[in-house]
């Protein structure tokens, strides 16, 4: 468990730098994924009509998609971290913009690493793949939106590389902000 003299290592995310590296990553996969949907199928009408409907369709599967996101960080608590229902908290902070998951539980480093990349395989890899399978853009955009839209998913992941497979993780309830508590003794897990 966690001591309460213990100070903790505090990983906090840098949002302005997050934002423009998600904007970066966004625009590389969008003209990578797109040409690649061009190489392959050779088949990319334009209409306005097609533009519109596309957009309307990208504008309601982004929203379900950011949801599931954040929904699949809160099953990868419970899968990986054990985390009972109760203790799981979701949310939206209007004032950073952005939707949120976390937990009030304390999980091993392992399992806060698996449940932070959880929802980059299922809502971004996954959208992707199956948009290729169908020759399909609106699913070929909303998979390349979401894997950048992992980019602080993957800077706490790389920033919990550092530390032991058991030392302990606190999520932040309010900001996007880990803390690590490095475990005096080992882990049976």
């Amino acid at each position: 468990m966690l001591s309460n003299d213990q100070e903790p290592i505090v990983i906090e995310l840098d949002l302005k730098k997050l934002m423009i590296d998600n904007f970066v990553i966004t625009s590389g996969l969008v003209i990578l994924f797109v040409a690649i949907q061009y190489i392959c199928f050779k088949d990319f009408h334009f209409s306005f009509w097609n533009m519109i409907g596309g957009t309307a369709l990208f504008v309601v599967l982004y929203i379900i998609f950011i949801i599931l996101h954040e929904a699949f960080h809160l099953i990868g608590f419970m899968i990986f971290g054990r985390v009972p229902f109760k203790a799981l908290k979701y949310g939206v902070n209007l004032e950073q913009g952005v939707a949120y998951a976390t937990t009030e539980r304390p999980l091993p480093n392992h399992a806060m690493k698996k449940a932070l990349l959880l929802p980059f395989w299922t809502t971004g890899v996954l959208p992707t793949i199956v948009g290729f399978y169908l020759n399909s853009t609106v699913l070929i955009l909303i998979g390349a939106v979401l894997i950048a839209g992992a980019v602080g998913d993957f800077a706490m992941y790389k920033e919990l590389r550092k530390y032991p497979r058991h030392a302990i993780v606190q999520d932040d309830p309010k900001l996007p902000k880990l803390y690590v508590y490095l475990s005096q003794e080992k882990d049976d897990q």
